[in-house]
């Protein structure tokens, strides 16, 4: 089992965080690596804050109905996904750092495959559209978001999948990452535990 820890910077709400997704490199990688594959759809998980006291350091973390917080379907993620739309597959809002939040995964809708997750998390920028204030997971990574949650302190905590190396078939994940992101000092701080997948 290995740990690591990666400081993920807060995005300036610049125009840069507005980019079109096929702005961005990568899909051509995926998309060959992946042909021939099975998709995998995760199931979305509503948010599920656990038990337990709110930091008294920090603003209290409140959960919000999807109609008060940005929408995620409508911001503009660094995805790129060539001709295909993009899906965005769980996701949870809440009232983080004293803002209305949304914590999504997404990926691009190909036909076959199974084309890698990025996370985001999106505030509303000054036109009110959401825009995206920190990068979670990158889909430079590889890895399939397959559980979002938010602990009852603000720490966000999720589940994914990835590849070991190059050679392993993108259809056939052999890894499990188990991952939580900690605010601190304006930035989220991430931390993961990687072990081998079940059956692999």
């Amino acid at each position: 089992m290995e740990a690591a820890v990666e400081t993920v910077q807060d995005v300036p709400m610049t125009d840069e965080t507005k980019a079109p997704a096929h702005a961005r490199s990568g899909f051509r990688h995926w998309a060959v690596v992946a042909a021939g594959c099975a998709a995998v759809v995760a199931g979305a998980l509503a948010a599920n804050p656990a038990e337990g006291g709110v930091t008294p350091t920090r603003p209290p973390v409140q959960a919000l109905q999807p109609a008060e917080a940005p929408d995620p379907t409508k911001a503009e993620l660094p995805l790129d996904c060539g001709p295909f739309p993009v899906t965005v597959g769980l996701h949870f809002s809440a009232q983080l750092e004293g803002r209305p939040t949304t914590v999504a995964a997404a990926h691009c809708a190909a036909d076959n495959g199974t084309p890698p997750d990025g996370a985001y998390l999106l505030t509303a920028g000054p036109d009110g559209k959401p825009v995206v204030k920190a990068t979670l997971v990158r889909p430079e990574e590889g890895l399939t978001v397959t559980e979002l949650k938010l602990r009852s302190d603000g720490t966000i905590v999720g589940r994914a999948r990835g590849y070991s190396n190059d050679d392993v078939p993108r259809c056939c994940p052999d890894l499990v990452l188990d991952l939580t992101w900690t605010h601190k000092a304006g930035q989220w701080v991430r931390t993961e535990t990687r072990a081998p997948a079940a059956g692999v």
